[in-house]
């Protein structure tokens, strides 16, 4: 068996955007075909909070109920990137805006974030993960948010939050910072406490849907345990999910 064979499927990608993002170009049509043409069974589309420039309104978010969650043979999680706004954790969507979503990430971004100290910074993502709404800390690994990873990690036991696998953080275009060294590190601790990770592509165009060939060059690279991944399963992944766990 070659080391391609060995490798795992990975069916889920929890971190799309689409033209309601701003500075995305597909719409939710179009993403459900590439992630289907990617072999996906299910894709979430999870556009920017309304603090990020260009972003849509909260309306948006509280229209979701229209949008048929199978297309193309792929289950649509319909969900938010949340924007991380302070040291107190400050999300960009009222709860009872964002308490019906299928799935949520809160993130850090500084267009939105005034980046503080590495204690500050652990604060704001500690606050965000005491929310029992937010299902996953998005790309963490970004250096010019300093944080220490141990203390992150150990957080996300305590609440149960999956952390984020970005693969755009491993792509030299982006704009964040050590994004493997950090990755690594990060992974090192996820497997000595035993906490679960999630693949997202952060896909702003639709052939980048379900793209993971860097994370997946580093899972492979440090033999991260499988078992600690909840992408290659639909009911791994909703089984952590707040809106789906209670079902």
């Amino acid at each position: 068996m070659s080391d391609r064979e060995r490798q795992p499927r990975f069916v889920t990608d929890t971190h799309s955007h689409t033209i309601a993002s701003g500075h995305a170009y597909n719409t939710v049509e179009e993403m459900a075909k590439a992630a289907a043409d990617r072999g996906l069974l299910a894709l979430a589309i999870t556009d920017h909070g309304p603090k990020m420039p260009g972003s849509c309104d909260a309306m948006y978010f509280r229209n979701f109920k229209i949008i048929d969650r199978f297309r193309y043979g792929v289950e649509l999680l319909m969900g938010c990137e949340l924007n991380i706004m302070d040291y107190d954790g400050t999300l960009d969507l009222s709860e009872k805006d964002f308490q019906q979503l299928d799935i949520t990430i809160a993130s850090i971004h500084t267009i939105c974030y005034t980046v503080g100290t590495k204690a500050e910074n652990m604060r704001a993502y500690r606050k965000a993960m005491e929310n029992p709404l937010v299902d996953i800390i998005g790309h963490p690994d970004d250096g010019r948010v300093p944080v220490d990873y141990e203390e992150l990690v150990r957080c996300a036991k305590e609440t149960g939050k999956l952390l984020e696998l970005n693969n755009s953080s491993l792509d030299p275009k982006n704009a964040r910072e050590n994004g493997y060294e950090n990755m690594k590190r990060m992974l090192g601790f996820c497997e000595k406490y035993g906490v679960s990770v999630t693949l997202g592509s952060d896909a702003h165009f639709c052939d980048r849907a379900g793209c993971f060939d860097d994370v997946q060059a580093l899972l492979t690279e440090i033999r991260f345990p499988e078992e600690l991944v909840v992408s290659t399963s639909v009911e791994k992944l909703k089984s952590r999910l707040h809106r789906f766990a209670s079902l």
